[in-house]
C-alpha cells in the first residue's frame, strides 16, 4: 500500500504554491494530503488537491488575547492529532509558517516521520523550531543564515521546485526593438511597485519601444489601467491568479521582489531581473535571496529605502542601451539552471520520502 504524505501549507503564495509542486510531484507515488488555512486557500484550485482547512489564527501581540491563543493552539493541536491519526499518515511535509505548528507538533507527539521545506537562504523560525525533530528538510542550497550547525546533515538540496508549465515553455528572448518589462510584487502585491515605477516608465516611453506586463491587486487594477491608457503606454495588468510563466515568457526585463519562488521562476526562464527586496520581510530573509542570486551574477538589487526618482529610469536605461551585462545575465541563468529537471528533483524528494 502506497505512504500516505501530507503537505501542511497557508497563508502566503510564497507558502502555497510550493506545497502544490510537492503535492504534483509525489501524487503519482503515494496518497497525498493537503492542510491550508483560510487564508492560502484563494492561492489554489480547490478542485485540483486533497485539501482539508486547519485555520490557525495569527499569533497576537496582545497580551490580554494571550489566554484565549493558548487555549485555541491547544484545540488545533488536539484537531491535528485526531486528523493524523484518522488519516493514518506515515510522513508530513511542512512548508513552514507559524499555521504549520499544531500539525508539526502533533506529528511528534505521534512520532510520525516530519519532513521541512525552506525555499529561503534565512531559516524560518518554525523550521528552526523544529529541526531538531525533523528527518530531513529541504533547501535550494546548503548555506542557510541562521542554521544551527550541527543539524547541516539534515539538509537536503534540491533544485528549486518551479511549476510543471515552467518545463515546457521558452525561455525568454533578448531585447531587441522592444522593451517587454515584467513588474511583480508577489502573491500579497507590491503597491510601493505601482507608485514607484510609474514615473520611470513614463520617462523611458519617451526613448523605448515598450510593453508593460504588471501583477497588481484588486486595489490598484483599475487605477493602473487608466494610468497607462492615459499615457498612451502598451500594457497588460493581471493578478497573481494569472498564468505568469507565460508571462514571464513573453517579458525581456524584470523589476521584482525577492520572494523564493518568483527569484527561481525568474532565474529558470534566463529572465534579467532588478530585485526590490522587501525592506520589512522577516529576518531580511528577501534581501539574503536576491544576494544569493546576485553572487552568481544573476540579477541587480536595488535598495528600496535608498531609491529616487531617477534610480529605477537610469538603472533600466543603462541595462537597456549596454547589452554586455544584459547578455552575461542570462548567460549565468542558465548555467545554473541546467540541473534543473522535473524529473531530477522528483527523484531527490521520492528518495528521502522512502528513507527508514
Amino acid at each position: 500500500m502506497a505512504q500516505k504524505i501530507l503537505i501542511s501549507t497557508g497563508g502566503s503564495g510564497g507558502h502555497v504554491v510550493p506545497a502544490t509542486i510537492l503535492y504534483e510531484h509525489l501524487k503519482n507515488q503515494f496518497q497525498v494530503f493537503m492542510t491550508i488555512d483560510n487564508r492560502g486557500v484563494k492561492f489554489l484550485d480547490k478542485n485540483k488537491y486533497n485539501i482539508e482547512i486547519i485555520d490557525v489564527p495569527p499569533i497576537s501581540k496582545n497580551f490580554f488575547l494571550l489566554p484565549f491563543q493558548f487555549f485555541m493552539m491547544i484545540y488545533i493541536i488536539i484537531k491535528s492529532v485526531i486528523f493524523l491519526k484518522k488519516k493514518k499518515i506515515d510522513t508530513l511535509i511542512s512548508t513552514g509558517g507559524y499555521m504549520s505548528l499544531p500539525l508539526c507538533l502533533a506529528s511528534k507527539i505521534l512520532n510520525i516521520k516530519l519532513l521541512l521545506f525552506e525555499p529561503n537562504i534565512v531559516l524560518g523560525r518554525s523550521n528552526k523550531f523544529f529541526i531538531k525533530s525533523c528527518k530531513k528538510i529541504f533547501c535550494y542550497t546548503d548555506k542557510i543564515k541562521n542554521f544551527p550547525k550541527k543539524y547541516l546533515n539534515k539538509i537536503n538540496v534540491i533544485p528549486a521546485l518551479l511549476r510543471k508549465e515552467f518545463y515546457e515553455i521558452k525561455r525568454t528572448e533578448n531585447i531587441d526593438s522592444c522593451v517587454n518589462l515584467l513588474i511583480v510584487g508577489g502573491s500579497q502585491g507590491a503597491q510601493i511597485f505601482d507608485t514607484l515605477v510609474k514615473k520611470s516608465i513614463v520617462e523611458l516611453s519617451r526613448k523605448y519601444t515598450l510593453k508593460i506586463y504588471q501583477q497588481t491587486n484588486a486595489f490598484n487594477f483599475e487605477e493602473l489601467e487608466k494610468f497607462y491608457k492615459n499615457e498612451n503606454i502598451n500594457h497588460s495588468i493581471f493578478d497573481f491568479d494569472e498564468d505568469i510563466s507565460n508571462i514571464m515568457s513573453r517579458s525581456n526585463l524584470c523589476i521584482t521582489r525577492a520572494g523564493a519562488s518568483t527569484l527561481a521562476e525568474i532565474v529558470f526562464l534566463n529572465l534579467p531581473s532588478i530585485v526590490i527586496p522587501l525592506p520589512t520581510s522577516k529576518d531580511n530573509h528577501q534581501f539574503e535571496n536576491a544576494i544569493f542570486y546576485n553572487k552568481m551574477g544573476c540579477n541587480w538589487i536595488l535598495n528600496q529605502n535608498e531609491i529616487e526618482d531617477e534610480t529605477i529610469t537610469n538603472k533600466l536605461g543603462n541595462i537597456i542601451d549596454n547589452k554586455d551585462e544584459y547578455l552575461s545575465k542570462k548567460l549565468n541563468m542558465k548555467n545554473f539552471s541546467y540541473q534543473n529537471t522535473w524529473n531530477n528533483i522528483n527523484q531527490k524528494i521520492t528518495f528521502v520520502i522512502n528513507e527508514n
